[in-house]
């Protein structure tokens, strides 16, 4: 079994781990041995478990998974060479991680929290030469897509790693739409989680417009909600999301 080492113990990481434990050994190093513990509980797997101050990097195989500010600080702190380093980090470029951390080669990713089930959406772009092997260790998670520039993976940041926060924004506006009806709030959040999961087969094979246009009928309900969001100018505040997100990711 191969063997991969985390370094940063917090959700994202979590979640990849619980997509990776039973394919990959599992090394992770932090600052804390207290939170590795309770990583390592979370996980329910035997993990192995480092502090991160003066962890050794030669010769392994890393999934960098700090937050994008504490680079620097972390590279004063680990020594040697990782073999290679995939980056879930926002924004954060192939060229800031090869000149801090010293790296033979570097992948950034951008898995989402859907990791977790081994459904993530994850982007990757970097070291060609690593292509094959990034997209085994992030297809254990989920799909995969590998992009041509760091631009594009810092567009898809926007798309599919805060996607999830979106969609969940709008599941649960659905949801409270239903109980300011009437419908008790048990009862709507079964029907929305129905909703989302019989969504998530049908649009793997339809445009969203042709599912769209299937479902609204001549004056119907669908057409009055659809109205309804259309005068909400949700479409453009979609778009607009993806624009912030995206011009965040560049200024990180």
């Amino acid at each position: 079994m191969k063997t991969i080492t985390f370094i940063g113990n917090g959700n994202m990481a979590l979640s990849i781990a619980k997509g990776l434990k039973d394919k990959y050994k599992i090394e992770v190093v932090g600052r804390d041995l207290e939170k590795l513990d309770n990583f390592e509980k979370a996980l329910g797997v035997n993990i192995e478990k480092y502090l991160l101050n003066g962890f050794d990097t030669t010769g392994k195989s890393i999934l960098f998974c700090v937050k994008p500010a504490n680079v620097e600080e972390v590279s004063k702190v680990i020594k040697g060479s990782a073999r290679v380093i995939f980056s879930v980090l926002a924004g954060t470029s192939v060229e800031k991680l090869r000149t801090n951390l010293k790296p033979h080669a570097v992948v950034r990713t951008m898995p989402n929290l859907a990791a977790s089930v081994g459904k993530s959406m994850t982007t990757l772009t970097g070291d060609i030469e690593f292509k094959a092997e990034a997209e085994e260790l992030l297809g254990a998670i989920g799909t995969t897509k590998w992009l041509s520039s760091e631009k594009e993976i810092d567009i898809a940041t926007a798309l599919a790693g805060s996607g999830p926060a979106y969609l969940a924004l709008i599941a649960e506006a659905l949801t409270d739409g239903a109980v300011k009806q009437g419908l008790k709030r048990d009862d709507a959040m079964a029907i929305m989680r129905g909703l989302f999961s019989g969504f998530g087969e049908l649009i793997q094979d339809i445009h969203p417009a042709l599912l769209k246009d299937g479902v609204m009928s001549p004056g119907g309900t669908t057409a009055a909600g659809y109205a309804a969001l259309e005068h909400g100018n949700v479409r453009n505040s979609c778009m607009s999301a993806i624009e912030k997100a995206y011009k965040k990711a560049t200024e990180l």
